[in-house]
């Protein structure tokens, strides 16, 4: 690739002589159509594909090159396949059918050797093979002549000695300049249905010429440091190269800055939202607080220990905490959270959790009651099916501050809902709230200042991704498990066995221990495979479980009924409760050791590995059973890790090599870009070198905006958006 940055100092002459240009960057933002060619069809299908402007296609990189070296059609072997450049010799061919099958055949020639060519279902060609136009093919030499498998047209009879042109018979001067006027390394761009290579290859073409207006994202400093090329050069050899090597490095080096503009923005983001406005100081822990400390049955483990250090430090800063604390099912998160809490009482604060879900909200309002016995905190529950008279006398205590903690669903961000001095937040499974719910949270702090805020998830999240998808958090993560909990066995059932496994439940439930039994749906559907929660429990209760007290969840029941089903499974009444994933998180039962998911194909790997982490709670040997209607390729790969593995974050990685940043965590849905190049967790090397490099130029100018960094983040806001720097309330 050419123009690659150096180190060697310039002279003066050379500096004098080299050329300059100035970017304009508006002109990518170019209708396809002003490619020559494009009409409103075409555009139209190209709007289909996600292709809208010149930019557009430019990041549109092809999947691969293929080889298409020209040979001398006199050098072709019977069976051989080639690349030749041939001139039409005969007369224009007329299409023949012969059977379904339609012809058409020219004779064509070279220096070497002359042969007859023949195109199988393509009529249309005929009108293109004028005598004296010059084509490249593809394609099989054979006794009976030359069958064409691609083609391209690179001069009609009247244009020999023009430049290349595209399929359609088009010249385009503006190919990448300095090329082959036949290029052997042939880019392969990705295709639909009504866009064919071809056309994407000319379109790709014509389009380089706009790419010296790429604005420049990478600080020359830094490219010359890492010896790489300009963004313009890099994406017209990713899309024309002359080699497979120079399309590597120029498909790295597009990786490297796409990575590092958007790291910029996390970071722009990060430090933006945090100097917006100031935050509570909550000074350093006092006796309340380390007096709940000691009350813990306990001892908290170094990971919680670290994580109160963290916490301790973020909420005196002056800035507003933005914090996620990731962990294993049961490695803690909720004790962090309420030491949390109970620092920003001590300081004269309120504080909130606010959960997804009804069932985990009752459920931390169960768990915190415990966790606070000893301190006698008083806190209130808020969730939807809160009694009218209850919720009017929390509202009114919040408002007034007697109130200084509540637990509660959406319903805690009601406009209703006032609170005198709210100063810390601590948000469960943020990743199931919408940005404005989670705005709506953060506009309740005290005015002028903005509250802490803790976010907190059960599912372990690769590094790669919470560069990423949560890249503008700070990150703690918990892997140590507390003492006593039992390390959960995990077997992929075949139908065959499935007598045999309840079997052993019947085994484990006359011992006394407790059950669950996870179905993917809640009720029977026609559209939709796999076992209904409620259909499932009649079916328990009268046959291989109807010697036991069987109790059913899901999320479509009355609130009262949920809350009942679990007060009788928490207190030993019903043995086995089947339930849909409604029991993912914040159930707490340490007598449940046996988990039984149905229809496990249909869960992705976090889910199950928190649903297995609803048993092992107790002093007793657990176990889940992972019975599957289908387990067969990806889906048996997936069932396999979780069996095999009980580390959530080894499982996270897993999960991220098999499907994809994309996926895990709904990721599409919350924010993360599709990059045109780069892909995680391949490029997991390549996201660390970005962030470290962004990091030290913080570190050294303060802001990215230092004009010394040039257009540095004008590159990443047109790159991700607009406002993609704005700050968002998280």
């Amino acid at each position: 690739m050419r123009c690659f940055a150096g180190i060697r100092e310039l002279s003066r002459a050379e500096l004098r002589g080299a050329p300059v240009h100035w970017p304009r960057p508006s002109v990518l933002e170019a209708s396809i159509a002003a490619l020559d060619g494009v009409g409103p069809k075409l555009a139209a299908a190209a709007a289909e594909a996600g292709i809208h402007t010149v930019g557009d296609v430019l990041y549109r990189f092809p999947h691969g090159h293929r080889d298409r070296t020209i040979q001398p059609l006199g050098d072709l072997e019977d069976g051989q396949t080639g690349t030749v450049l041939v001139e039409v010799l005969g007369s224009k061919p007329r299409p023949f059918r012969k059977g379904r099958i339609t012809i058409t055949s020219v004779k064509v020639g070279d220096d070497s050797d002359h042969i007859r060519a023949t195109w199988f279902n393509q009529p249309w060609v005929a009108g293109k093979l004028d005598p004296g136009a010059r084509f490249l093919l593809t394609g099989k030499r054979t006794a009976k002549g030359f069958g064409v498998n691609e083609w391209e047209l690179v001069a009609s009879a009247d244009e020999q000695g023009e430049s290349p042109a595209g399929g359609r018979g088009r010249p385009f001067s503006d190919s990448p300049p300095a090329r082959s006027p036949q290029p052997s390394f042939v880019p392969v761009h990705p295709a639909t249905e009504a866009l064919k290579p071809q056309r994407l290859r000319d379109w790709a073409g014509q389009a380089c010429r706009w790419a010296p207006n790429v604005i420049e994202g990478l600080p020359a400093e830094m490219r010359a440091r890492r010896g790489l090329a300009g963004v313009g050069e890099a994406i017209r050899a990713a899309h024309f190269p002359e080699s497979p090597e120079e399309a590597e490095v120029a498909l790295s080096r597009i990786a490297f800055e796409e990575l590092f503009l958007y790291q910029a923005i996390l970071a722009t983001r990060k430090r933006t939202h945090r100097t917006a406005r100031p935050a509570p100081r909550l000074g350093k822990p006092g006796e309340p607080v380390g007096r709940w400390v000691d009350s813990l049955p306990f001892e908290p483990t170094g990971g919680q220990l670290a994580a109160f250090d963290e916490i301790d430090s973020d909420i005196d800063s002056g800035e507003p905490m933005q914090r996620l604390l990731m962990g294993e099912v049961g490695s803690g998160k909720t004790v962090v959270a309420v030491y949390a809490m109970l620092r920003a009482i001590e300081a004269g604060y309120q504080a909130v959790l606010m959960a997804p879900t009804e069932t985990l909200a009752e459920q931390h309002a169960i768990t915190l009651g415990r966790l606070l016995a000893a301190e006698a905190t008083p806190f209130a529950l808020l969730t939807g099916a809160t009694p009218a008279a209850n919720r009017r006398r929390a509202l009114d205590q919040l408002a007034s501050g007697e109130l200084g903690l509540i637990v509660g669903t959406h319903a805690l961000i009601e406009p209703t809902v006032e609170f005198a001095r709210l100063g810390l937040c601590v948000v469960d499974e943020q990743h199931r709230f919408g940005v404005e719910q989670r705005r709506a949270l953060d506009a309740k702090g005290v005015e002028g200042m903005a509250p802490h805020i803790l976010h907190m998830t059960a599912t372990p999240i690769p590094r790669t991704l919470s560069l990423t998808a949560y890249g503008d958090l700070d990150t703690t993560a918990l892997h140590e498990l507390p003492a006593g909990r039992q390390p959960v066995e995990t077997w992929l059932v075949g139908e065959e066995r499935r007598a045999g496994a309840y079997d052993f439940l019947r085994e484990r439930l006359r011992e006394g221990r407790q059950a669950f039994v996870v179905c993917p749906l809640v009720e029977v559907s026609e559209k939709i495979a796999g076992k209904a929660a409620a259909v499932e429990a009649e079916r328990l209760r009268a046959g291989e479980l109807r010697d036991f007290e069987v109790g059913v969840l899901h999320g479509q029941m009355a609130s009262a009924a949920k809350a009942e089903a679990m007060r009788a499974f928490a207190a030993g009444e019903t043995d086995v409760l089947v339930a849909t994933t409604v029991i993912e998180v914040g159930i707490d039962v340490p007598n449940a050791t046996v988990m039984v998911i149905e229809g496990a194909e249909r869960f992705g790997i976090s889910q199950l590995h928190q649903l297995r982490g609803r048993v092992g709670r107790g002093k007793h040997p657990s176990q889940c059973l992972l019975f599957a209607a289908e387990a067969g390729g990806l889906n048996r790969r997936r069932l396999q890790a979780v069996a095999k593995e009980r580390d959530g974050f080894k499982l996270a990685e897993i999960d991220l090599s098999l499907r994809g940043e994309g996926e895990i965590l709904g990721t599409r849905q919350s924010g993360l870009p599709r990059f045109a190049v780069a892909s995680l967790p391949e490029d997991s090397e390549t996201l660390i070198a970005a962030r470290d490099e962004v990091l030290a130029l913080l570190r050294r100018h303060g802001s990215l905006a230092d004009p010394a960094l040039g257009p540095l983040l004008d590159a990443a806001r047109r790159r991700f958006g607009a406002g993609a720097a704005d700050p968002i309330p998280l």
